[in-house]
């Protein structure tokens, strides 16, 4: 049975549960091959924009294509809840947009939708509530607002933005948001967010001490061309191995040895009599 997002919203650490296992995926079978292994969530991140896209931020993503990876996750029928981001301004021209762009995603096969901000998503998390969608929250480094940023640097550096990010993570308890995703900021401020919250953190970049972890994909498992980020911990070097098994490949067609007869389908007797 999908875990939904009531039941992950009662999910905490402190009350003994077991810690949330998020990691994104973007197309059937990596949402196959997650479910498979256990994870609780899957994320369609949009992320897809750096890690399948090629792009240097997620700003160039829109809701057509986070669609179009949703209905792929969606293909593989996971156990695991499906959430899937809102890419940049879908959620910031008024409510009745940012409604429709979640219906679509919800049309697309995910069971929640995650957006980023505080205090200032206030108003489009109650509609999304309103029309019945449930809401993941996400704040610290919010990639969507690398411009503002300047850059994807570690926030929550001070007291007084520590206040601030907890301020926001309440406010958007209260409002009725099932989880919050705390990414880039200093351990000890994952752990006073996870503290200060009833319901659960799934953190990136945040410490040992939120109620879940999150990673990418192609991070985890050595897919990624880029540098990875030092919360990065990669589990296999597949990209090694698939270069590798593509150079073994391309020597067998040039020496002809792929394919031989044990690869080529039988020949009729009389074709060509």
């Amino acid at each position: 049975m999908t875990l939904s997002a009531l039941a992950i919203r009662s999910r905490k650490r402190a009350r003994g549960d077991a810690p949330l296992v998020m990691v994104t995926a973007y197309d059937e079978p990596s949402a196959r091959y997650a479910d498979e292994a256990g994870v609780d969530l899957i994320l369609v991140g949009d992320s897809v924009a750096n890690v399948v896209m090629g792009h240097e931020d997620t700003l160039h993503v829109t809701v057509e294509d986070m669609c179009h990876h949703v209905r792929a996750v969606a293909a593989a029928r996971p156990t695991a809840h499906v959430v899937a981001d809102l890419p940049w301004l879908s959620y910031h021209l008024g409510v009745d947009e940012s409604v429709r762009n979640a219906a679509a995603l919800v049309r697309a096969g995910a069971q929640s939708v995650k957006l980023e901000g505080g205090r200032v998503r206030l108003g489009v998390v109650r509609a999304l509530l309103d029309a019945e969608i449930p809401v993941m929250g996400h704040l610290g480094l919010t990639p969507q607002s690398v411009l503002a940023f300047g850059g994807f640097k570690v926030q929550a550096k001070t007291r007084d933005a520590v206040e601030a990010i907890t301020l926001d993570a309440r406010a958007l308890q209260d409002e009725g948001a099932y989880a919050i995703v705390i990414e880039g900021v200093p351990s000890l401020v994952g752990t006073h967010v996870t503290q200060a919250l009833a319901i659960p953190t799934i953190g990136i970049g945040a410490g040992p001490d939120t109620d879940g972890q999150v990673l990418v994909w192609h991070d985890l498992l050595g897919l990624s061309g880029r540098t990875p980020a030092k919360f990065v911990r990669r589990y296999a070097d597949l990209g090694a191995a698939t270069v590798e098994a593509l150079r073994h490949y391309a020597e067998d067609v040039r020496a002809g040895t792929f394919p031989d007869e044990s690869e080529a389908y039988a020949n009729p007797d009389g074709l060509f009599d």
